[in-house]
């Protein structure tokens, strides 16, 4: 399907500059959501593991460009991109790609409809802002690390979820909706400054609130959404699996009780005197069984009680199948585009390009100029590889995507 022909951001195009995380990730979402993207990548990224091809899931449905930045010819083809498109995504420390010749301010004067999004972990600005980081220093510093965990433990690291995905690439991708949603009424475009502490910080509204009346301590394990309460909380069954109990309402928790057959007072479910013992119930009684035979007494009941899948099992599970939530291409298992739309249906892009294959064909759909002299000099793909000489991939198997050529020092990156 051609970039652009499905999904609700259809004739949206986005420029990528290559890079890790949560900047390709955002790249990505625009992309299932139907936005033509190009991702701009170094020309020696080529040897970078893991590039290109079905496993590379986070630049699925983008072409790819080879574009040395620090080449003047270079610079001028990636503006040349941006006076045709809509958003630009970077994700470098603050001041990188002013130093390129390709920052906001350049950028803007040129194409002042352009939605500018930048992705960091500390942000543009504070006394952080130039210092390395990854996922976990980031979600350590805004409190939401320390606040996951057993009690008497130590914080429990959530993968980089929380960080790169929720507080990090999400938040670019509503940033930049938002911006191009004003730049499509007066024209004007703008910077998004998406951090991934920000992000972070603002996915913990609720737990702020809670902690505001009284209703979470600020230590691990001990409130009732962070394993402290026994009904919210996870359990070892007979053969060494688990079972997610969430039965948070008093009817679900009655349900809990009943299935379980546990002479258990329902209506001292909040007696937290009580939680020790019914802990200790849970254990014994989840124990009995394997965590199989768990999941069938519960599957499709108001108890809440899930087991505990790892991903493989999870990407068969027949709910997950029904849905379509998650898809195999190419013999690579990787999650559905989402969320659903009723009319613009958003479909999953082809398998990533390898690093500069789409050179020649993006810069000649793009209107980039003097593509054969580029191409020549080594500013865009490679005289060597010959990767620009490539017969480009039928446009309809690609949501556009160029590979940037940015700095080739990782410090220079923003860590994720």
């Amino acid at each position: 399907m051609t970039s652009g022909d499905a999904g609700p951001l259809a004739g949206c195009r986005v420029v990528e500059l290559g890079g890790i995380g949560p900047g390709p990730f955002a790249g990505m979402f625009l992309a299932d959501l139907g936005a033509e993207v190009v991702r701009v990548d170094r020309p020696e990224s080529v040897d970078e593991e893991g590039r290109g091809g079905a496993t590379d899931v986070l630049n699925r449905g983008k072409r790819s460009v080879a574009i040395d930045l620090k080449d003047p010819g270079g610079r001028a083809a990636l503006l040349e991109l941006l006076d045709h498109a809509d958003v630009l995504i970077e994700g470098y420390r603050p001041g990188v790609t002013e130093r390129l010749g390709v920052g906001p301010e350049t950028c803007l004067a040129r194409n002042p409809r352009l939605v500018y999004g930048r992705m960091t972990g500390w942000g543009q600005e504070g006394p952080l802002s130039a210092a390395a980081g990854h996922d976990i220093t980031y979600i350590a510093l805004t409190g939401a690390l320390g606040a996951i965990g057993a009690a008497g433990g130590p914080p429990q690291i959530p993968l980089n979820l929380l960080g790169d995905f929720g507080g990090g690439g999400c938040y670019l991708v509503i940033g930049i909706l938002a911006a191009l949603r004003v730049a499509e009424r007066t024209g004007v475009g703008q910077v998004v400054d998406a951090a991934i502490v920000d992000g972070t910080a603002h996915l913990l509204a609720s737990t702020f609130a809670k902690l505001a009346r009284g209703a979470w301590s600020d230590e691990r394990g001990v409130n009732h959404l962070d394993g402290g309460a026994p009904f919210y909380s996870v359990y070892e069954t007979k053969d060494g699996g688990y079972v997610a109990v969430g039965a948070l309402e008093p009817k679900f928790y009655r349900r809990l009780l009943g299935l379980l057959e546990l002479d258990v007072d329902p209506d001292r479910q909040q007696d937290r005197t009580t939680w020790p013992e019914l802990r200790a119930l849970l254990e014994e009684r989840f124990a009995q069984r394997t965590r199989d035979e768990w999941a069938a007494l519960f599957e499709g009941t108001d108890a809440c009680v899930a087991p505990v899948l790892g991903l493989t099992e999870a990407a068969s599970h027949a709910h997950l199948g029904a849905r379509g939530t998650v898809l195999a291409q190419e013999g690579v298992v990787q999650p559905a585009p989402a969320p659903r739309f009723s009319v613009t249906r958003s479909v999953a892009g082809a398998p990533a390009s390898a690093v500069g294959a789409d050179t020649r064909a993006v810069l000649s759909d793009w209107g980039v100029h003097g593509i054969e002299d580029l191409i020549e000099r080594g500013a865009v793909g490679t005289r060597r590889t010959g990767w620009a000489d490539q017969p480009a991939p039928p446009h309809d198997d690609h949501r556009a995507t160029v590979q940037s050529g940015g700095p080739k020092d990782p410090s220079e990156r923003n860590g994720s």
